[in-house]
């Protein structure tokens, strides 16, 4: 989860930052030796004006590397700043 911090911290720059890794909650489902399971909740202005579609898309394009290296999956709260 610490790559996965570093990786948006670089190329998102968010106000704020939460990573939660939840594979402990999938052992033995099927997908889980493929991968971790994630959590990201991020504050970014580069979410202004962007709708959950687009700025998903910023999340997985700033992880693409690691989505094939180590992440099944990943439940994204994307923000911009005036969202609180």
């Amino acid at each position: 989860s610490a790559d996965i911090e570093a990786r948006l911290r670089a190329t998102l720059e968010p106000l704020s930052i939460a990573v939660q890794d939840d594979s402990h909650q999938h052992v033995g489902h099927a997908g889980a030796r493929e991968g971790g399971h994630y959590s990201v909740t991020l504050t970014s202005a580069r979410f202004t004006g962007l709708g959950r579609v687009a700025r998903h898309r910023l999340v997985y394009h700033s992880l693409a590397e690691l989505m094939l290296q180590g992440i099944h999956a990943l439940v994204i709260d994307a923000r911009a700043p005036d969202e609180g």
